[in-house]
């Protein structure tokens, strides 16, 4: 047996379980024999619907090929028009007015505990590339800061330490999507889902110790995000998953709360179904900015016209179709007693420009007063520098209040057409914007192949979601012919092959021969043009990614 494998299980009716990832410092500690066979319990009891619910997806996306167009479902009328509301939110849940989202490495957890945000998104999905490193130790990072062990000394000699439990902010974590898989743990030959592995292993060890910190403390429960779910019956997935857990370790039902993203197209039209099926478990909805994008364009690619987005940096949250979508969200959240959480202020401060500071503020703090005056509970920020800005924000309107679930939000109905009025964001695509996307696009994904899943790119804090608006983008440019604004060229597949070969020249000479020759920027050349420019759209680019990832 290599010493990077282990397998268990020998009787004909036990599983044979395979790890296959690397050693990792204390994995032993998280990899119990008992964790693993909780995460292998989720597997054989639930992998049979993921598969199923999958495969929805394709059948979905044909459909909404076909049709050219998507509407509320006429079977969950009944659902939509029925009075029920979701389980009151724990305490540590009842004012969010501030998330701070990252990754779970170990300088970060510090950071984001200590930010002064309501809630630190704990990301073991796009901000994290899942090497099987990053995965077991961001699984002992938690453990170690809820057990108040936790440090960090940089290679400068800077020490990070945890403040006072009670300042502390409340961790929410967010596993992977249904769609990926993990790779590195195997049952009889089969991955288990990443989503079972994050969101079991953090389960398994955490649940009880949360809840024995007594309900004053900001972490007393096991709190979720959940990401890139597409339909209700995903959502009702995640709530069996939810109670089998909860069973299984003898865990109140109920304890676990969760707050879904609102980031697929096809979501935004069953968000009072998504609740109404985790209504138990449910503690509110989030805007996902890009990949609500990212997910337009996939299921629209080519829908014609009407459907092509403009560059992505002109497309604001005030854009129309944008505007009706955050509107539906605190409509349905607040009607349903749950929280709506606002979405992503990335900007990332210079510590060279104070000009280039006290302009990002401002369009910071506009965006932050536009959702605290729009309903909204809570918005996330990714530095903490942020928190205080989007704090003044929502001070100014929740005051001592922690939310805002008593506003009903705007009475202006929300239309299947308003959602999908694309044409009516205005803007145009331009080279510069093509230019733009080809950037930011070949750099997240050298950093991802390097391990590094949240990348500073022009002073934005970038992850998985930007980079797949980008290739998604250009692909549906190339795909319908579009002709660039600015200097009337037309988009093709020739043009993003030369602007790439001229970024690679950039770079080279920006970094220096020896910086760039230790990158891995082929290959994340050639990753980017395979899901930006193949005749056939990849669903996800971290798909084809992942064997390249180790």
């Amino acid at each position: 047996m290599a010493a990077d494998q282990e397998t268990v299980g020998a009787s004909p009716a036990a599983p044979v379980v395979t790890v296959a990832g690397p050693r990792v410092a204390r994995a032993e500690e998280v990899l119990t024999p008992e964790a693993v066979a909780f995460v292998v319990g989720l597997h054989r009891t639930f992998e049979d619907r993921r598969q199923e619910l999958l495969a929805r997806r394709r059948t979905r996306r044909a459909e909404i090929a076909e049709a050219g167009a998507l509407d509320f479902l006429p079977e969950t009328a009944g659902v939509r028009a029925g009075d029920w509301r979701v389980a009151e939110a724990p305490r540590a849940l009842q004012d969010r007015r501030v998330e701070i989202t990252g990754p779970t490495d170990r300088k970060m957890v510090i950071n984001a505990l200590n930010s002064g945000a309501k809630v630190w998104l704990a990301d073991f999905e796009d901000a994290t590339a899942p090497t099987w490193e990053n995965v077991v130790t961001g699984q002992i990072n938690l453990i170690d800061a809820f057990e108040g062990r936790i440090d960090f000394t940089s290679p400068q000699g800077k020490a990070y330490t945890l403040g006072p439990a009670a300042g502390l902010a409340t961790v929410v974590v967010r596993p992977r999507g249904w769609h990926l898989d993990e790779t590195h743990l195997l049952v009889d030959g089969t991955p288990v889902a990443g989503a079972f592995l994050d969101f079991g292993l953090y389960f398994f060890h955490n649940a009880a110790r949360l809840l024995a910190r007594g309900a004053d403390d900001p972490n007393s429960g096991p709190y979720f995000y959940l990401p890139k779910t597409e339909s209700h019956l995903e959502a009702r997935l995640w709530n069996d998953v939810f109670t089998h857990a909860q069973a299984a370790l003898g865990i109140p039902h109920g304890t676990i709360r969760a707050t879904v993203l609102i980031e697929t197209i096809t979501a935004a039209f069953e968000m009072e179904e998504i609740l109404y099926e985790l209504r138990e478990h449910a503690a509110g909805l989030n805007a996902g900015r890009w990949d609500y994008l990212f997910s337009i364009v996939k299921n629209f690619r080519d829908a014609g016209e009407h459907y092509i987005l403009p560059d992505r940096n002109t497309v604001t949250m005030a854009s129309p179709f944008m505007a009706a979508y955050t509107r539906l969200l605190v409509q349905t959240c607040h009607r349903r007693g749950a929280h709506a959480i606002g979405g992503m202020a990335a900007f990332i401060p210079s510590r060279k420009d104070p000009e280039v500071n006290a302009a990002a503020f401002e369009k910071v703090k506009a965006d932050k007063d536009r959702e605290a005056g729009g309903g909204f509970d809570g918005s996330w920020v990714a530095h903490p520098d942020l928190v205080p800005v989007a704090r003044a924000s929502f001070d100014a309107v929740l005051g001592d209040r922690p939310n805002q679930k008593d506003n009903p939000g705007s009475d202006e109905a929300v239309t299947a057409a308003q959602l999908l009025d694309i044409a009516g964001a205005g803007g145009s695509c331009t080279r510069t914007g093509l230019h733009n996307a080809v950037q930011v696009g070949v750099r997240y994904i050298e950093a991802w192949l390097r391990g590094l899943g949240a990348v500073g790119i022009f002073n934005m804090m970038e992850d998985a979601a930007t980079a797949e608006i980008s290739r998604s983008q250009i692909w549906q440019w190339i795909h319908n012919g579009v002709v660039l604004a600015d200097t009337g060229e037309k988009a093709t597949a020739e043009l993003v092959r030369r602007l790439v070969a001229e970024e690679l020249a950039a770079l080279r000479a920006e970094l220096g021969e020896a910086a760039y020759a230790g990158g891995r920027w082929s290959e994340a050349a050639r990753l980017f043009e395979q899901v930006a420019l193949a005749d056939e759209f990849v669903d996800f680019l971290t798909l084809p990614a992942l064997p390249l990832l180790g």
